[in-house]
């Protein structure tokens, strides 16, 4: 293997991957964003409450079982780094298998999670009811939901960005129409949002089975399913994995499940407010995550090929590209930030509010960029142990940090500690760094 021929090739083979996932990533926030302006722009700040609330439970519900693309992604490219096509399939079957298991699960204990769901995340009755509500119609959207998790995973770990690029363009632009149909063509609400959601969920989950049979069907070797390869032991690899980064994701979930709560104490503005500025963070977040997936697929192809040459060349380059990107993000945000807040939300004092914190949203790409690119490099890895470890304690670190800053600087103190949540992630994997790049055999 050349592997100095491939290291001079990094810089086309990551954004090869990176531009479209930049492209299907933004879609995802864009969709957050017409949420918000569709609420915004209703006469009651307690609608935009209402699918900030609903919104997070989802992130907590779906999110938290990020897991499976994470790790379908890692061992599939180490499977694909080989050009083992049987391994290839057999992270789809079983990655598969358990996404169906865990949302069979989700709407079988619907009643307890949305119960738990409002004891963890209080908020006035009006929000709370009409979250519920939200709750109650996207539940139903949990097979598709993780599924989709799998397929992206899936075509992403065989360095193939351009289909998830298509899956979540077609997902998004239909949820974006159907939002504006239902909420401003037919008034629908809250309902509307959520219905919009759920539909388009699984017009994306269908889409995504469709061109994964037409990629099996052009494999020569078909791997039939048959019962050993779904037996108990068979699971125990992957299962691991999933584990340490469900632990991982739950943790962050957490911090910023966390974050809303006491936002939402401080009021039904200061909720909105920082719901309005969470979408710079969504939407830098995840562009930046296009390196970071970028990373995971071709750190993992390294890895499976033992060439640790080109697994450091593709992290190092990933980390550049990811800076680069993070500092126009943040140029951007301080010169736009008013005028894109004006844009989500015609409420004054939500305005006005979100104007006084605005400086905490704008640097967010920039401290942040470092833990979402060193995450897919260890994802890609499959390094989970040090995902969940440096998690456990970045979680420690931001609770001290907001029990110090809050009660002195009340929401200015909460959005330094979600900085200090963002720089600590950085450190615990970059710390970790070399112990992972002395691992791959070169």
């Amino acid at each position: 293997m050349n592997t100095g021929v491939q290291a001079s090739d990094w810089h086309r083979r990551i954004w090869r991957l990176a531009m479209p996932m930049i492209i299907s990533n933004i879609s995802v926030p864009l969709l957050g964003a017409v949420d918000t302006a569709v609420m915004g722009h209703l006469p009651d700040p307690a609608y935009l409450g209402a699918v900030a609330v609903g919104a997070l439970i989802f992130s907590y519900v779906y999110w938290g079982f990020g897991f499976l693309r994470m790790s379908t992604t890692g061992m599939t490219a180490q499977a694909f780094g080989t050009r083992d096509e049987t391994g290839v399939q057999v992270v789809l079957f079983r990655a598969g298998a358990i996404a169906m298991g865990l949302a069979a699960g989700i709407i079988l204990l619907q009643l307890p999670i949305a119960w738990l769901s409002f004891v963890l995340l209080p908020a006035s009755d009006q929000v709370e009811g009409l979250a519920h509500r939200y709750f109650e119609i996207r539940v139903w959207g949990a097979p598709a939901a993780l599924g989709t998790f799998v397929i992206l995973g899936w075509f992403l770990g065989q360095e193939d960005a351009k289909t998830p690029l298509v899956i979540q363009v077609v997902t998004n632009a239909i949820n974006i129409a159907l939002d504006l149909l239902f909420v401003m063509g037919l008034g629908w609400g809250v309902d509307g949002v959520a219905g919009a959601t759920l539909i388009a969920e699984y017009a994306g989950f269908l889409l995504g089975g469709y061109l994964i049979l037409r990629r099996l069907s052009g494999m020569e070797n078909r791997l039939v399913p048959d019962r050993d390869l779904f037996s108990f032991g068979a699971f125990k690899s992957m299962a691991a994995i999933n584990r340490d980064i469900f632990i991982r994701t739950f943790c962050l979930l957490s911090a910023f499940a966390i974050f809303t709560a006491r936002g939402a104490q401080m009021g039904d503005v200061i909720l909105a407010a920082n719901a309005v500025l969470l979408n710079f963070l969504t939407f830098s977040s995840h562009a930046l995550d296009a390196f970071a997936h970028a990373a995971e697929a071709l750190v993992g192809g390294a890895k499976g090929r033992r060439d640790k040459e080109g697994f450091h060349a593709a992290s190092m380059i990933a980390l550049k590209w990811g800076f680069g990107i993070a500092a126009g993000a943040t140029l951007v945000f301080f010169v736009a930030g008013p005028f894109i807040i004006d844009g989500l939300t015609g409420i004054a004092e939500v305005r006005s509010a979100a104007y006084s914190f605005m400086f905490w949203a704008a640097i967010m790409p920039i401290v942040s960029v470092w833990c979402f690119t060193l995450d897919g490099i260890f994802i890609g890895a499959t390094r989970s142990a040090d995902l969940r470890n440096g998690m456990i304690i970045t979680l420690a670190g931001y609770l001290a940090s907001l029990a110090l800053l809050e009660p002195a600087f009340g929401n200015h103190g909460l959005w330094a500690s979600i900085v200090v949540l963002m720089i600590l992630r950085g450190i615990t994997l970059g710390l970790r760094y070399p112990a992972l790049l002395r691992s791959i055999d070169g």
